[in-house]
């Protein structure tokens, strides 16, 4: 990483280094919607990935990595963890859980390494996600992140249409 890459989150940044991932810290203004972060990173919504802290019923956690511009499979994904329940947590247990905030979470530099389940969809892209700080993406090659942790690959998003509300 150059120099002049401002570094937002160090512990993201040592976790990489001691996963030896590549990844690229880019500063950008806030941003109120995926649709508005892509466009200010210059990228579609399918290329920025929402990274899910999830709750199941035995009060442990797990990452679920979706693109932007689809919704989480609450039933695809009970079936790939194996269990009937699975939530989203309320903010405070999300960052007891990972060490940060709801819209800066990585599975990089979490405090705790749960496990990683990530959409098929985002196999073979260059994406962006957050970076463990406010007003940064964290950019890295979707392959190497999912080798990095070990990460079950399966479809478990749905397009945002079929969203239940």
């Amino acid at each position: 990483m150059p120099e002049s890459t401002p570094v937002p989150s160090e512990r993201v940044a040592e976790a990489a280094r001691s996963r030896s991932l590549s990844v690229e810290f880019v500063a950008r203004p806030a941003a109120e919607s995926i649709d508005e972060a892509a466009e200010l990173l210059g990228l579609a919504a399918s290329d920025i990935v929402k990274t899910l802290v999830v709750k199941r019923s035995d009060d442990t956690y797990l990452f679920a990595l979706i693109p932007g511009d689809r919704a989480i499979s609450w039933p695809k994904l009970r079936a790939v963890v194996g269990v009937n329940k699975l939530r989203l947590p309320e903010p405070e247990l999300a960052l007891a859980a990972t060490g940060f905030e709801r819209g800066t979470i990585t599975p990089v530099g979490s405090t705790t390494a749960w496990p990683v389940y990530a959409d098929a969809s985002i196999v073979g892209k260059r994406i962006a996600m957050g970076a463990g700080a406010h007003g940064f993406s964290l950019f890295v090659d979707a392959d190497d992140l999912i080798r990095s942790y070990d990460a079950v690959v399966d479809d478990i998003s749905q397009p945002m249409s079929e969203r239940r509300v």
